[in-house]
């Protein structure tokens, strides 16, 4: 059985001709609210990641794939995993979609294949989610594929408006 695809999606390693798409997703201000980012990054930043990135859930904690559409092999976001705990069997994950892939059932189908790499390949227990109440798209992607709300974060994020509260969702494996 093949991991990390499908008929439509694949998703793959980080690669130097990534530099384009991920300057304009990274520096796409509109996004910012959602993560934690406060300032655009400089295309020699983004190089140097790339080129130095190892890529390695157990050395770095993290992971991070691009999806691609095998259709017309173009790039249609990235999928992470994040603060990966080995001892405790559990990641954290997150999804960017390029807005021409979002509202087409893309992400549901990424978070599909991302999950199931999780729970076969890498056997963790469970993945979780942080995601802004303001970012109801995500609520509804991430509550579509089984993920359960566990959790609020009051007062979590500040906001040009203030502070947002920050649902917390996971979904445990079956397994």
């Amino acid at each position: 059985m093949a991991y990390l695809e499908n008929e439509n999606l694949l998703l793959r390693a980080l690669e130097p001709e990534d530099l384009d798409d991920l300057y304009r997703w990274e520096n796409d201000s509109e996004l910012w609210k959602y993560g934690s980012t406060l300032a655009p990054y400089s295309k020699f930043a983004l190089r140097d990641y790339l080129i130095s990135s190892m890529n390695d859930l157990v050395q770095c904690k993290q992971l991070r794939l691009v999806a691609v559409d095998k259709k017309t092999g173009k790039s249609m976001g990235t999928i992470d995993l994040y603060d990966y705990d080995p001892i405790n069997l559990r990641a954290g994950i997150g999804i960017l979609l390029d807005t021409a892939y979002r509202h087409k059932g893309f992400g549901k189908h990424i978070l599909e294949l991302i999950q199931e790499y999780a729970f076969r390949v890498l056997h963790l227990n469970q993945l979780f989610a942080y995601i802004p109440e303001s970012n109801i798209s995500s609520f509804k992607l991430f509550t579509a594929c089984g993920y359960e709300q566990c959790g609020l974060l009051k007062a979590w994020k500040k906001t040009a408006g203030g502070f947002e509260d920050v649902y917390v969702v996971q979904i445990i494996t079956n397994a």
